[in-house]
């Protein structure tokens, strides 16, 4: 019953492993492209944490989305101005309104107007992490013996 066991472990834990594997980089993981902006600023600065268990930086070039994982590099454009920049995604929101995105105060700045609080961009989607970092290691006890 033990000889069965190990090969039948192996076996179930190489095929919950398959299912981690990195996604290709596709339009399906940003299912909005385009919507309304806005920022996260000085009441947020400093506290404890990101969803991804990041302080909270006004100053970085990073965003809070809803769905991308965490890692995930996208570019913000302007649809007024056209000005864009990459930031990294490391938070979970925004939940207000028609909001597809939060940004950092200076991401923000860097593509909007000063007087304007909420702003109409597109996301682009550039990468997202390399998953098979976090496949897990399986012990050598589970490893089926393979030798004649």
């Amino acid at each position: 019953m033990r000889q069965l066991t190990k090969p039948f472990l192996f076996l179930s834990l190489l095929l919950a492993g398959a299912s981690l594997a990195p996604r290709p980089v596709t339009a399906s993981l940003l299912p909005v492209r385009e919507g309304l902006a806005s920022y996260y600023g000085p009441k947020f600065h400093g506290k404890c944490c990101t969803a991804s268990g990041e302080t909270v930086n006004m100053y970085s070039l990073t965003a809070a989305h809803r769905t991308l994982p965490f890692g995930s590099r996208v570019r913000v454009t302007n649809l007024r101005n056209r000005r864009s920049i990459v930031v990294r995604i490391n938070d979970r929101g925004p939940y207000y309104g028609s909001r597809i995105i939060d940004l950092s105060k200076t991401a923000f700045d860097r593509i909007a107007l000063k007087d304007k609080g909420v702003i109409k961009v597109r996301l682009d989607l550039i990468s997202v992490p390399n998953r098979r970092a976090e496949l897990p290691v399986i012990p050598a006890m589970f490893m089926p013996d393979l030798r004649p």
